[in-house]
């Protein structure tokens, strides 16, 4: 069943209040996914071009039954592309991978404060939606110190900031930033990756049984209540299903702040993956 609850951007634009993530979701195998998750309610499609997979989200778009106006595709700028001019030709060229005319949501992946040039990106996005290639724009993995400087500069808020965020690493006070600046807040790796224990988590289990639910729906309602929008990944027709199952109940806040305080700092990140450290992939 469609996902029909959303989260209103200070663009007026529209976003599901739950996306599916593809990182790590390739080929054909991949396509079966993505067609697999738009069937079970999904409507926003999370990928990037760092995924290697922008042209496999396009089959799986293409294949698709439901109308092309009906999904919500974001991609991102890989950091290669910072510069203003690599940037507008890196968003051209991903939407002729992808087999699109338009995103309807852009992100920079990574600021990339070592090489100075995310200002120049977000002028990119900025005009890239002016020309019509983007619906909304936003960045990911931003700190403060980036969001106020490309405000600064440019005059445009980003309408979302999409961050690591799970129980291990809640990363609240950012969250709470976007929020004093209108941006809502995406969680990547809502689920905390196959590399940490968040999901047999003794404490989140508690939880998932007092309620009846799956952990990771416990989690993907931790997010929501929070005013948080998750991307969520799943190659499994039934746990796809499940991570939408999740507007039945409510959490207590005895149960949300027990779930805060799983929070590890910096030693939760996944990766260990700092915005203001960390080089990207490229």
């Amino acid at each position: 069943m469609k996902n029909t609850h959303s989260f209103q951007l200070n663009d007026r634009t529209s976003l599901p209040s739950i996306g599916f993530g593809t990182v790590n979701i390739n080929g054909a195998q991949g396509v079966t996914s993505v067609l697999s998750a738009i069937e079970a309610g999904y409507r926003l499609i999370d990928t990037s071009t760092n995924y290697n997979n922008e042209g496999m989200v396009g089959e799986a778009i293409r294949r698709s039954s439901v109308p092309r106006e009906e999904l919500m595709i974001s991609s991102k700028l890989p950091g290669h592309s910072h510069e203003y001019d690599k940037a507008i030709l890196m968003i051209q060229e991903s939407l002729y991978r992808i087999g699109l005319d338009y995103f309807d949501k852009y992100l920079i992946h990574w600021p990339l404060p070592k090489r100075g040039k995310y200002e120049e990106a977000w002028q990119a996005l900025v005009d890239a939606q002016k020309f019509g290639l983007i619906e909304t724009i936003g960045v990911s993995n931003f700190l403060p110190e980036h969001l106020e400087r490309i405000i600064e500069i440019t005059g445009v808020t980003p309408a979302t900031n999409q961050i690591e965020r799970h129980p291990y690493f809640n990363n609240n006070e950012l969250v709470e930033y976007n929020k004093s600046r209108g941006i809502i807040t995406e969680a990547w790796s809502p689920l905390g990756r196959e590399i940490n224990d968040v999901l047999t988590n003794d404490t989140i289990v508690a939880i998932a049984e007092k309620y009846n639910k799956e952990p990771a729906q416990i989690i993907i309602r931790w997010n929501l209540q929070n005013g948080i929008l998750p991307i969520v990944k799943s190659s499994s027709a039934k746990h796809q299903k499940a991570n939408l199952d999740v507007f039945d109940f409510e959490l207590s806040e005895e149960d949300i702040q027990t779930i805060d305080s799983l929070d590890k700092g910096e030693a939760g990140r996944v990766e260990g993956q700092h915005p203001n450290e960390y080089e990207e992939f490229d």
